[in-house]
């Protein structure tokens, strides 16, 4: 086994524990100045505007906002969520996504360490990060964050090894005609790649089936490249604990929409309806109704699982994995 792969499996077993805290506060906010600029990306994007300019203006009052009156967290706080000029409020979006980017800067490097895997996964949860809030917000997912990251993913693979089923099964079925480091280099390659045809074609099978059972699209090509983005990242196994996890709380999350508008629809044709079994029916075709047609951003729940793949993805697959063999 070539020193570049025995490296990483001992990383993957251990995770890095040692913290130094003058680059944890660089890391620190480092991720909120990302977070900052995936702010204006996620507002930007989804209208075909450009994230680089102009400058940033207020949308109530039109007028250009002060580098003193953007900086990442401390501004929004200062400012307590509004224009300093005309008082239009300001979403608690902007706070959240600068907090949960530097947290998760944080969390790559007090796990990964300062190596370039903390790099490669800094990167990756900026682009979930976005498509996630994104998604949520306009049920769109934007080809200019997920396109790149696909590249970024089979890129990243050359550099931290992704050690999935090709890099674990082919070396003693393959006699490559290269050196140890670069047929590892070339396997990780293929991990990645394999990686992302497999959560590329899961969903949009699934997307087939759903259509021509109900009539009616169920998955854009946006979930497609966000999966094709996810598998070149994290490999095969990790992409199928992400669709089934995601699968999973997306199901929750549309019995619980059922079940909440069930309920008080019940309530209301209850005021109208003197039979409580009469309001009970009709409460439950009018939730049926509403579900029917209710879009669900399921980009948001693959790309939350996704992040949690990342970080007890593996632990997660050993731990079943115990079970049975």
């Amino acid at each position: 086994m070539c020193a570049w792969k025995r490296e990483w499996r001992l990383r993957e077993r251990t995770p890095q524990n040692s913290v130094d805290p003058l680059y944890a506060s660089a890391i620190g906010f480092l991720g909120l100045a990302f977070g900052s600029f995936l702010n204006v990306c996620i507002y930007r994007l989804p209208l075909g505007l450009s994230v680089v300019t102009p400058r940033s203006k207020c949308p109530g009052c039109k007028q250009l906002i002060a580098f003193y009156d953007n900086l990442p967290v401390i501004s929004w706080m200062l400012l307590r969520g509004r224009c300093r000029r005309c008082r239009t409020h300001i979403s608690p979006r902007y706070l959240f996504v600068e907090l949960l980017t530097g947290a998760l800067f944080l969390g790559c490097y007090a796990y990964f360490g300062l190596t370039l895997e903390t790099v490669k996964y800094c990167a990756f949860g900026f682009l979930l990060l976005g498509l996630i809030f994104t998604d949520a917000e306009t049920k769109l997912l934007p080809d200019k964050l997920t396109l790149p990251g696909l590249g970024l993913g089979v890129f990243f693979s050359l550099l931290v090894p992704v050690h999935d089923l090709a890099s674990q099964f082919l070396p003693g079925m393959l006699n490559l005609p290269f050196s140890a480091d670069i047929s590892a280099r070339l396997l990780s390659l293929l991990d990645s790649l394999l990686g992302a045809a497999l959560g590329a074609s899961f969903i949009y099978g699934a997307g087939a089936v759903y259509l021509r059972w109900r009539g009616a699209e169920g998955m854009g090509f946006g979930d497609v490249k966000l999966m094709a983005m996810v598998g070149a990242f994290l490999g095969i196994k990790l992409t199928i604990f992400t669709i089934f996890t995601a699968s999973l709380a997306g199901s929750l999350f549309g019995l619980t929409t059922v079940l909440v508008v069930w309920i008080k629809r019940t309530h209301r044709f209850a005021r109208r309806l003197a039979n409580l079994q009469a309001a009970r029916r009709r409460g439950w075709q009018s939730a049926q109704m509403v579900y029917r047609h209710y879009q669900m951003p399921f980009g948001v729940f693959l790309g939350s699982m996704a992040l949690l793949a990342l970080f007890v993805g593996n632990q997660f697959l050993r731990w079943y994995g115990s079970f049975w063999w």
